[in-house]
């Protein structure tokens, strides 16, 4: 039966030109009277088809009957079953277009708030006294995880919950990948991460930075040298892509994987104490419309410049950023400037002095579905500004892969799996992410890493049996 409401005061509001993420910071889950009353909205559907529009398939409904019996425990002990990074998820996960955008609620009203009760409940686990209790494996096999982005930490997690011994090699100094490097702190603090791998490291995760395998060590040794019976391969699409426009080379044009890894990875904010520099001018153009371009232009904003601007190619409605993600970029001031094609970066002494764009206009859907921009004849014109930030996707690294014997790629460099969507061309090399998709959600990666843990589990447990 649902449980009474025992509060009818109203949510917080943001106050007017109260930046988001200030508020949230301020009223964090809100209370919890709030929480009981927004999970006692879920239906509780026998055929609950919210979970299917959830990549690690969070039993929703269970979830959010512990919420409303005051059970926050059983919560979030459904959560972490479920999903080793619920924390982060329920910060960055767009649910939007997931679960929630499955919610029966929203026939006739908003759908139950999912991600914000995960959020709710994450915080209140990370809240209780922690023990210095660390679980053993029980199973002889050992796994290696290559990379500590999301799909790597979801296996790694789903892994070690089954018994067997398991290593993520890192390439840089703190593990994490994107979720490290490429979400800001102002939308996913390092202190949640920092909490989430210390979870990992008590259920006998271990964490070994600086390794780049297929340099530092590689795939056969893994197997003969090291004993690993599988490895997972993690490693994201971390290589920027370019224009191929005149001009990209001048001092002061970044790839937004690098603008964002100096700030976040480095702390280039910190300079000269940090020993990374970020030179940000007083106006900044951030090429591209996804949710890694809002994250751009709003850390230029807090990094000094006077002016940030997104330049997209296509409209407002072709824009690929969360709603969330560019109402925020507009509460804090960025310039939207939609139809607007770079064609050249313009520069002096070496230095970015300008970027020239040509307006557009819309045709008829390409192979993407969306509608092809078309340039407009004598319509060009420059923006002055320091700084050319491109966010316009990334593709796999292919170090691993040359260095790999066997292991086959698409074209584009992504992964070639089975049709179980995780196994690789080479015996118990099993792969998930952008590694293989290109680059998408945090979700969608952590949902292929829990993919692959139960098929390197079922695929070990059968060949023993």
């Amino acid at each position: 039966m649902p449980v009474k409401r025992v509060d009818k005061t109203p949510m917080p509001v943001r106050e007017p030109g109260q930046r988001a993420h200030d508020f949230e910071e301020v009223n964090a889950g809100y209370c919890f009277a709030h929480a009981m009353f927004e999970a006692e909205r879920c239906l509780r559907c026998q055929d609950p088809v919210c979970v299917d529009g959830c990549p690690v398939r969070v039993p929703i409904a269970e979830f959010m009957h512990a919420v409303a019996a005051n059970d926050l425990p059983k919560a979030a002990e459904i959560l972490r079953h479920a999903n080793p990074l619920a924390a982060i998820c329920g910060r960055v996960c767009p649910q939007e277009s997931q679960c929630e955008m499955n919610c029966h609620m929203t026939k006739r009203f908003g759908p139950v708030a999912i991600g914000h009760l995960e959020r709710y409940v994450s915080d209140w686990e990370m809240a209780q006294p922690e023990t210095d209790e660390v679980k053993e494996p029980w199973r002889e096999e050992k796994i290696a995880i290559i990379g500590s982005g999301p799909s790597g930490l979801v296996c790694a997690g789903e892994l070690a919950r089954l018994g067997y011994h398991v290593t993520v090699y890192e390439a840089l100094h703190a593990p994490g990948g994107v979720l490290r490097y490429g979400i800001p702190e102002f939308r996913l603090p390092n202190k949640i991460l920092d909490w989430e791998i210390k979870q990992l490291e008590r259920m006998g995760v271990e964490f070994v930075n600086n390794v780049i395998i297929g340099k530092t060590v590689t795939m056969d040794q893994l197997f003969k040298e090291y004993g690993f019976a599988a490895v997972f391969i993690g490693t994201g699409a971390g290589l920027p892509k370019f224009m191929g426009i005149p001009g990209e080379s001048l001092n002061g044009v970044y790839s937004a994987n690098e603008f964002l890894t100096r700030i976040n990875l480095m702390q280039a904010f910190e300079f000269p104490r940090s020993e990374t520099p970020l030179k940000v001018g007083k106006r900044v153009a951030v090429i591209g419309s996804g949710n890694t371009a809002m994250d751009a232009v709003r850390s230029a904003l807090r990094l000094g410049a006077e002016h940030a601007m997104v330049v997209y190619r296509r409209s407002e409605k072709e824009m690929t950023a969360r709603i969330e993600e560019y109402e925020h970029a507009i509460e804090e001031g960025v310039e939207m400037h939609w139809l607007t094609n770079p064609v050249e970066v313009l520069g002096e002494d070496g230095w970015v002095t300008g970027l020239k764009c040509v307006k557009m206009e819309l045709g008829e859907p390409d192979e993407s579905g969306r509608a092809r921009p078309i340039p407009i004849e004598g319509s060009e014109f420059v923006f002055p500004v320091d700084n050319v930030v491109l966010s316009i996707g990334t593709r796999p690294n292919p170090l691993l892969v040359k260095s790999t014997p066997g292991l086959k790629t698409h074209s584009w460099g992504g992964l070639l799996v089975d049709e179980r969507q995780v196994e690789t061309s080479v015996k118990r090399v099993y792969a998930g992410g952008d590694a293989v998709t290109g680059a998408a959600t945090v979700i969608l990666a952590a949902g292929a890493g829990k993919r692959a843990a139960e098929a390197i589990h079922h695929d070990i447990q059968t060949e023993a049996a």
